[in-house]
């Protein structure tokens, strides 16, 4: 195999399994950032504090976790998820899942207040009303799922653990890098990185701009 193709292949592994993760942590993560966000309880401050502490978790940390959970002596080993793109997809949604709570729940916090007393006033239930702030937060919402995409596709400690680096199975772009500059295979190394730098900063850009020209990425 070619460095190109291994490139290409590594590369496209990689957005697959990140791009999975964050897809699991949006079906997860969204609905618990969008409750927390809209409505008012007891015990909510503690439920943000939970999730934002999770954020701080350290990626190898959350790695052994996993492993020990998913191994063949542990209690979920029935399901032979160890070293398997799914397991690094799943130890990756775990990770930015705190995130996409945390991004989505102060999203929508920072939505202005009157726009849901508007609604009322208007006549709309408190369903419409939740549905009003939600379209405000569009914006927000889908750059929460941009910067987890950004985390997940970076990280390298839980695909390291549970993914174990194998070629052409679970070889993703962090990973590979780390093998190939150990290995003093530089020029795969260089071009690994190369990609996995355009990546992010495309993501941090696309961010940038939304972020800086507000706009309306739904009408």
């Amino acid at each position: 195999m070619g460095v190109e193709t291994e490139i290409i292949e590594i590369s496209l592994r990689a957005l697959i399994v990140s791009g999975s993760a964050t897809l699991l942590a949006a079906v997860f993560g969204i609905p618990i950032g969008v409750f927390l966000g809209l409505k008012r309880f007891r015990g909510r401050s503690v439920i943000k504090g939970f999730f934002n502490s999770l954020m701080g978790m350290p990626a190898v940390s959350l790695g052994l976790v996993l492993y020990l959970l998913w191994s063949r002596s542990g209690p979920l080993g029935f399901l032979h998820l160890l070293y398997t793109p799914m397991a690094m997809a799943v130890g990756q949604a775990a990770l930015v899942t705190p995130i996409m709570v945390s991004l989505v729940t102060g999203t929508l916090e920072s939505v202005d207040p009157e726009i849901r007393d508007l609604a009322r006033t208007l006549g709309a239930s408190e369903t419409q009303a939740s549905i009003a702030v939600l379209r405000e937060s569009v914006n927000g919402l889908l750059l929460a799922i941009i910067a987890c995409f950004n985390r997940a596709i970076a990280e390298l400690g839980v695909a390291f653990m549970v993914g174990g680096n194998i070629r052409s199975v679970t070889r993703v772009l962090t990973t590979s890098i780390a093998l190939e500059t150990t290995k003093g295979e530089l020029a795969l190394g260089i071009g690994l990185t190369a990609v996995l730098l355009v990546i992010a900063f495309a993501l941090n850009a696309m961010v940038h701009f939304v972020q800086k020209r507000g706009i309306p990425l739904v009408d």
